[in-house]
């Protein structure tokens, strides 16, 4: 495993903890499907009714030009749609659903106790969206 998945995986396993925290359900991570991965998928237990989110984790370190949330372009944007509404096509998922953005920046590059987490709820809201 590179270093750069090993930092993906410490930022998912920081999310999927976070996310836990906030009693929502993990319903599967590192989801494959013909348009691209979803790290990973919850049920957001607090909404009413209860919603299913899509969570995109971007880990970066200080000093990087870019944050982890501002790393999403028009590209990643479409791919995370795309993957997204195959995954709830084929869940057969009746309800809401959404896409958040959770973005964890290490402090420093060789250290993982510093971290800072930023969570964005549906970073699509308000967007027509055409895939």
């Amino acid at each position: 495993m590179t270093h750069a998945q090993e930092l993906g995986r410490f930022a998912e396993d920081i999310a999927a903890d976070y996310l836990i925290s906030l009693n929502w359900l993990i319903i599967g991570r590192n989801l494959r499907n013909e348009y691209g991965e979803l790290d990973i998928a919850a049920l957001d237990k607090i909404s009413r009714p209860e919603e299913l989110v899509i969570i995109e984790v971007r880990c970066r370190t200080i000093g990087m030009i870019q944050s982890p949330l501002d790393s999403i372009g028009p590209k990643k944007l479409r791919t995370l749609i795309n993957s997204a509404r195959e995954f709830v096509n084929s869940s057969g998922w009746p309800g809401f659903w959404r896409i958040d953005v959770i973005g964890v920046t290490l402090r420093d590059k060789d250290s993982r106790d510093n971290w800072q987490l930023e969570h964005i709820r549906d970073i699509t809201e308000g967007m027509n969206i055409i895939s």
